[in-house]
């Protein structure tokens, strides 16, 4: 990519990487396609400004002489229309070519992995070891050792992963450690009861903190703007969808091989539960990383596919479930576990929303799709409202609880995106706002997220005495 011209102020440099990010996003166009067109934009921006042009007229000039964004990509997805299908080859020669710097890349990628995998192990030589047949005499303060620190032991090699990938700055690098060590000495200072409230509050919060921090490892250190961040919000979606798929295929692998040296009278359940099962879970969030990001075009092609499907799915769902409640004149019911599994189904319909919004482009017009996700959200607002009730009727009943803390404030962060997503939605499909500020909104909304999951994981446990 091309150096900072210390001639051009921080507006334009913003601008560039805004319009270098849009290029990136037509996944057609490879990186160095696009270092290329960048370097004819700043020729053309110097001979402008040269003529005597300010620097946005140079930049909007430059733009307007390169030909729009959507022609540029049509072209080249004509140009190579065969790169598709080659892409679900790990190296093909048409996507990336076999260069001394892809292997780097790729043993890089490897050691890092493996080192994860190693350092997760690690504790199993202090006798820590709550996988498979453990020999430790105390199983369960193990399995509380990993539910503290799973996180802490896999997450920094994500961060390092991210660091190298993006070239940052060690001051950066170091910033962005911190949070990590503070989490440490808390997860781990903390009298957390084993298998309480709070110890599994902070085992599922913690990991969501710890993965918005290396978010920012992943923008580049550039967290301040919105485009950045709803790659971010990409990145995070494909990294889910390829995670899943290669769980699943690992489960299959792993199951297969079961199977084989059972046939020949060898037992190797205890080597598969101990080494091969949590290694490569966390191995695979190393690589899964490494694949998303060599081999976006797949999953952002499938990406409107299964936003498509499940959009409208979901709002069904939900539409169903709030006729049934009218119909029959129950409301929900205010069961732990009924609002457990409530929480779980806002917090998916919301990510897909986010997902959905991320994977859209965001220069085409109102849709029949965003008339259904419209509909999804009224309904996740209707239903949050809801268990928003129930759980304030709970509180009311039963008094505070971690849970019932961690829950309401969650369902309120929730409400507060889900209210100002269905009038932005409203607004565009009246066409009286643009789709712009729906992703903005997304974006500034974002470190909302991580700021009650700082709560939960700080704030909550010492309130309720670590029970």
């Amino acid at each position: 990519m091309t150096a900072m011209d210390p001639s051009m102020n921080p507006g334009i440099e913003g601008q560039i990487r805004e319009w270098r990010t849009y290029l990136l996003r037509r996944r057609t166009i490879q990186r160095v396609d696009v270092d290329e067109l960048e370097d004819h934009l700043r020729t053309q921006m110097s001979e402008l400004g040269a003529a005597g042009l300010s620097e946005d007229e140079s930049f909007l000039v430059a733009i307007k002489r390169m030909g729009g964004i959507n022609d540029l990509s049509r072209e080249f997805a004509r140009e190579r229309s065969a790169r598709l299908w080659k892409q679900l080859v790990l190296a093909g020669d048409t996507v990336r070519e076999r260069s001394r710097e892809w292997y780097v890349e790729l043993a890089t990628m490897t050691l890092i992995a493996v080192a994860a995998a190693l350092v997760f192990k690690l504790p199993a030589v202090f006798g820590v070891n709550p996988f498979g047949e453990s020999e430790s005499a105390n199983v369960d303060s193990d399995a509380s050792f990993y539910l503290h620190n799973a996180a802490l032991l896999v997450l920094p090699f994500l961060l390092g992963f991210l660091a190298w990938r993006r070239k940052l700055a060690p001051r950066t690098v170091a910033i962005l450690v911190v949070p990590f060590l503070i989490a440490a000495v808390l997860v781990n200072a903390y009298p957390l009861e084993h298998e309480g409230d709070t110890e599994v509050l902070v085992a599922i919060n913690l990991p969501i903190l710890l993965w918005l921090v290396a978010g920012v490892a992943y923008l580049g250190g550039d967290w301040r703007t919105a485009a950045p961040r709803m790659d971010f919000v990409r990145f995070t979606g494909e990294w889910v969808i390829y995670y899943a798929l290669v769980a699943f295929g690992g489960g299959v692998l792993t199951a297969m091989t079961l199977g084989v040296f059972h046939a020949i009278g060898i037992d190797a359940e205890p080597f598969a539960a101990a080494w091969v099962l949590p290694c490569g879970a966390v191995g695979a969030v190393i690589v899964v990383a490494w694949l998303v990001e060599a081999k976006q075009s797949v999953v952002e092609n499938m990406a409107p596919v299964l936003t498509a499907v499940f959009s409208p799915l979901f709002a069904l769902m939900l539409l169903a479930a709030i006729g049934g409640m009218v119909v029959t004149g129950n409301s929900i019911h205010a069961d732990r576990d009924v609002l457990i599994l409530f929480d779980i189904l806002l917090v998916l319909v919301v990510g897909l929303v986010l997902y959905s919004i991320s994977a859209r482009d965001s220069s085409a017009g109102p849709g029949l799709l965003d008339a259904v996700q419209l509909v999804l959200v009224a309904s996740a607002l209707v239903i949050d409202a809801m268990a928003l009730l129930a759980m304030l009727s709970r509180i009311n009943d039963f008094g505070w609880t971690p849970n019932r803390t961690a829950g309401l404030g969650l369902n309120v962060v929730l409400l507060g995106n889900l209210v100002w997503t269905a009038w932005l939605l409203f607004g565009f499909l009246r066409r009286r706002r643009a789709f712009a500020e729906l992703e903005r909104w997304q974006t500034v909304y974002a470190p909302a997220y991580a700021v009650w999951a700082a709560v939960v994981v700080i704030v909550v446990p010492p309130l309720f005495g670590f029970d």
